[in-house]
């Protein structure tokens, strides 16, 4: 488990991935905030959809996770892989 030296705070900018059942095209990646956009198939044959990136606060991530909701995809994971100023 990473530990992060910064607080995550609601107004911190940081790196995120978000998973979700399904395929979502990658034109669809300027409406989710310019997220990175990669579709798998799991060995269960199940789709799944990676969304990897910055997102400048939490107002943005949860603009991700409504647009997704809108689109019916299932969320599996959210997952702060590293907050603003912490070092890789």
């Amino acid at each position: 488990m990473k530990l992060h030296r910064r607080k995550l705070r609601l107004d911190t900018s940081a790196i995120y991935r978000i998973c979700i059942q399904g395929c979502l095209d990658t034109h669809w990646s300027d409406y989710l905030a310019g997220l990175k956009i990669d579709c798998t198939a799991q060995s269960t044959g199940q789709q799944v959809t990676t969304l990897t990136g910055p997102l400048i606060d939490q107002a943005a991530l949860l603009g991700v996770l409504n647009g997704l909701y809108t689109f019916g995809l299932p969320l599996l994971s959210v997952e702060c892989l590293s907050i603003e100023g912490d070092e890789a």
